[in-house]
């Protein structure tokens, strides 16, 4: 049995894979991480045989935990196959002179993202299993299933693209915030303060006004020192007028993806 630890922080992507994964014969989710101390944590108390690993997470990112885990008392050490929804070479460099074994870009086919799975665990699974086929799956899963994946890949490359660093808590939230947004479309105007940086910072362990701050900070970083004329165009707005508010920036980032979804699909 394939013991498999999933540590991306976008809530969505991980329950699909995790439900994807938990059909696939002689494989088990043993765990799921959205930072990447919870992680490291993890791959100690579960000890899985494969970790799909994230680049962009909060506390300490793909390339932190990489770094620290040979620090990690384990049996074994786990395959890593990185998550990425960028391929610059740099950073694939990196995350191979540390040990990674397989880059996935998003957005993947689940089903190769199975094949790789059983391709680089080694001999922790028998020889003999095959893949889920399609048959198994129902049409509404599967349907629902690549939209998540591709939402992700999409909002990430909108905020590299306006020059929001990845490392910013705010790059963070509001990705999420918009992930949730297309989601729940009736979470805007009062419901940004009400219900959507609650609810993003009782996933993040930190306070409404935090989440607020942080995604303002990394509007006004973006503003001053990315891409202003994507952002300015992305917005509506002007150089003659102040950085968009945070509001603004979550509903045009969510209607660039539904552009983006219908245009794909």
């Amino acid at each position: 049995m394939l013991k498999i630890l999933i540590a991306d922080n976008n809530v969505g992507l991980c329950e699909t894979l995790e439900a994807f994964l938990e059909r696939q014969e002689a494989m088990q989710v043993v765990g799921i991480a959205h930072d990447g101390e919870e992680t490291l944590a993890l791959i100690e108390e579960r000890e899985p045989n494969v970790v799909l690993l994230d680049i962009t997470m909060p506390h300490l990112d793909g390339l932190g935990v990489m770094e620290r885990l040979s620090q990690v008392p384990v049996a074994e050490r786990p395959r890593i196959i990185v998550l990425t929804a960028f391929g610059r070479e740099d950073i694939i460099r990196r995350f191979t002179d540390l040990g990674a074994d397989y880059f996935v870009v998003k957005p993947f086919d689940l089903h190769v993202l199975a094949d790789r799975i059983r391709q680089f665990a080694g001999g922790a699974a028998d020889d003999s299993v095959v893949r889920e086929t399609d048959a198994e799956i129902s049409q509404p899963t599967r349907m629902a299933m690549r939209p998540l994946i591709n939402r992700e890949a999409m909002v990430t490359e909108l905020l590299h693209r306006i020059g929001i660093p990845a490392h910013f808590k705010g790059y963070n939230y509001l990705r999420d915030a918009v992930l949730v947004v297309l989601e729940d479309e009736g979470l805007f105007g009062g419901s940004l303060t009400k219900e959507l940086y609650p609810r993003l910072a009782e996933k993040y362990n930190t306070t409404p006004g935090g989440v607020e701050a942080a995604i303002r900070n990394a509007v006004i970083t973006a503003w001053d020192h990315g891409n202003r004329a994507f952002l300015e165009e992305l917005t509506g707005r002007t150089s003659k007028g102040r950085f968009p508010t945070n509001s603004l920036l979550i509903a045009k980032l969510a209607d660039q993806l539904r552009y983006k979804t219908r245009l794909t699909s």
